[in-house]
């Protein structure tokens, strides 16, 4: 059996980790160089990094401060952030990034990750899905949550799985930095119903809730920022409160 991984993830704003709730009210979180070697210290499994504002502001994500970062740490790496093209792929992967995520040019054009899946390999890609539950249904929100969609997430899991996405980071809106939990019930249905893994994201606030989400909907990882950030969970000791209710995890 594959062992479940923990992921901190590194949203960056002009440099800096910040966090906020709900995609809102962003706070800094410390120096993103500092904190990656601090996850590598506490046997993070992976690392992902999200410039942010890099889709919103028409740029592309720090190449240079993936760069740093990677040079630091030896767990697998992902990034995303303004990722339009094969070439702003390319340019990250030399970087030092072990795989790309897309999330706002993949949505308007699923055939990007088909181009980066054939180029890099399809467990380069990840696809991520920002999700909110808006009118009794789980809605796709692009351009860092802040424009809605016409597409259900699950829906749109499905297309990109088909596309040769390699994995899908799902993270629920609703949930997102609240610490109330991950959003069980999306979650359980987009990994049922894909052949690849997903990592669920948004909504972590103690160890119980990641044992919640790896024994109902069996996700391949869990992710979380602020609990990590700031000190409140310390991942040896998360992992040792999962392995001792039976959840499969590397120590």
């Amino acid at each position: 059996m594959l062992k479940k991984r923990i992921i901190p993830c590194l949203d960056i704003r002009d440099g800096r980790t910040v966090k906020g709730v709900n995609f809102l009210d962003l706070r800094d979180a410390g120096d993103p160089v500092e904190l990656a070697k601090r996850y590598v210290e506490q046997r993070a499994d992976e690392l992902v990094f999200l410039d942010i504002t890099a889709t919103i502001e028409k740029r592309k994500a720090l190449a240079e401060l993936v760069s740093r970062i990677a040079a630091e740490i030896y767990i697998p790496f992902t990034v995303g952030g303004g990722i339009e093209t094969i070439e702003d792929a390319e340019v990250l992967i030399r970087a030092g990034a072990d795989k790309i995520t897309v999330n706002t040019s993949a949505f308007r054009n699923p055939a990007l990750i088909t181009r980066i899946a054939k180029q890099f390999g399809r467990q380069c890609v990840v696809v991520a899905i920002d999700t909110a539950f808006v009118s009794n249904e789980w809605t796709v929100f692009i351009e860092g949550g802040r424009t809605p969609t016409k597409s259900k997430a699950l829906d749109w899991a499905l297309k990109a799985e088909s596309f040769g996405a390699g994995e899908i980071l799902l993270t629920s809106m609703n949930t997102d930095g609240t610490k109330s939990g991950f959003s069980i019930e999306i979650t359980r249905d987009v990994v049922r119903s894909l052949n690849i893994p997903v990592i669920a994201s948004g909504g972590a606030g103690n160890p119980e809730h990641f044992r919640e989400v790896f024994s109902k909907t069996n996700c391949s990882a869990a992710l979380a920022a602020s609990i990590f950030h700031y000190g409140e969970i310390a991942i040896p000791e998360l992992k040792a409160y999962l392995l001792a209710r039976g959840i499969n995890v590397r120590i």
